[in-house]
């Protein structure tokens, strides 16, 4: 994972006295939104941080619920809803429950790469299915790939990481219905939601009670270290993930727990938050082109740049260095998101603030 590792070397320069500039890490720089923190203040002054249920809280839950009606429209059971440790741990806990040893799931290129990671450190096969223009997968897509040898799985995100792309309505609704049409799991990445630019939130449960959504109060939130996320599941599901994060996880934080249940009345702090990052968008939009470094796909969500660096150099890895090393600026490879094709691309993080994308703009001038 070589953002970590980019994120690593930037803090010792940072250590050694250096002005770096970090676009590297998806991580908002914003503090988390004050209600939350005094909800977990509140919480820990009570003496809480033991055990929960494997599944949750019940009032996050409840809460969780309420907002699916109140975001989307869409009505889920409480029931069916699953706090996890970040949503990493909904990765895990959804390849466990859903697949064997063996089984074929598709992922897109490019993509984030702990999905092919965890896949194959858990004994699947990951398949990965470039991305075409449009920048999200495709029913035609997925069909075509399913032909050449069955697949078990489906996994994808909108807002995608690590181009911002949002898949519309109608394709996500084609690409849920092929998939059930081929017996295709289907599990939504959807921890970018509420991080949208151009057209409201749309989420997978639209199209049916059969897929697995999986969310985070890291991005949209601010809750990054607080490790909280959570898992909307299919009924027959529920019971096996329990199973499962009982013996991994046993629960998530409790003192997290606590506090996310108020994250859901800070919209106006976070949306606040939102129009600074639209705000870097149009700054990095408007100048990479004009440095020659033309974005790979449209930014129409998360806040991340994917931009063409063959211009400059055919190895972003050795750019990426160079970048870091000689302006201060760190930015990650493209090689983390496409094993293949990745030495032509950088992604640029705008979760920053507006100061830190103008510093590295002029840097990046400057240096290029």
């Amino acid at each position: 994972f070589h953002a970590m590792d980019v994120l690593a070397e930037a803090n010792r320069l940072k250590a050694l006295g250096h002005p770096v500039v970090s676009l590297a890490v998806g991580q908002p720089s914003d503090p988390v939104p004050a209600i939350v923190r005094e909800a977990a203040q509140q919480a820990l002054l009570a003496g809480r941080g033991g055990y929960t249920e494997a599944l949750g809280l019940m009032e996050l839950r409840q809460a969780i619920s309420f907002h699916y009606r109140d975001h989307y429209g869409v009505d889920v059971p409480v029931r069916r809803i699953a706090v996890t440790t970040g949503s990493s741990a909904g990765f895990n806990l959804a390849f466990l429950a859903m697949f064997d040893p063996g089984d074929r799931v598709a992922i897109t290129t490019p993509g984030y790469p702990a999905y092919r990671n965890i896949l194959i450190a858990l004994g699947l096969e990951a398949v990965e299915i470039r991305l075409e223009e449009e920048g999200w997968l495709t029913a035609a897509q997925l069909e075509k790939a399913h032909r050449e040898k069955p697949l078990k799985g489906v996994l994808f995100a909108s807002p995608a990481n690590p181009t911002g792309a949002v898949t519309p309505p109608h394709a996500l609704q084609s690409l849920i219905e092929a998939a059930r049409s081929m017996g295709i799991s289907v599990i939504s990445d959807e921890i970018y939601h509420r991080l949208s630019y151009q057209a409201d939130d749309v989420t997978a449960l639209s199209y049916g009670d059969d897929v697995t959504v999986i969310n985070s109060f890291s991005k949209y939130y601010c809750m990054t270290g607080w490790r909280i996320g959570w898992m909307v599941l299919p009924e027959e599901l529920v019971r096996p993930v329990e199973r499962i994060a009982q013996s991994l996880y046993i629960s998530a934080p409790e003192l997290s727990q606590a506090a996310a249940i108020r994250a859901f009345d800070a919209s106006n702090d976070l949306d606040r938050v939102k129009e600074r990052y639209r705000q870097n968008r149009e700054l990095l939009g408007n100048a990479l082109p004009e440095l020659g470094l033309p974005l790979a796909a449209p930014m129409d969500g998360a806040f991340y740049a994917y931009c063409d660096v063959t211009r400059h150099t055919n190895d972003s890895m050795d750019f990426a260095k160079r970048l870091l090393a000689e302006c201060h600026v760190a930015a990650t490879p493209g090689i983390d998101f496409d094993v293949t094709e990745g030495q032509r691309f950088l992604r640029l993080s705008y979760a920053g603030s507006e100061a830190d994308v103008t510093q590295a703009i002029a840097r990046l001038k400057a240096w290029l």
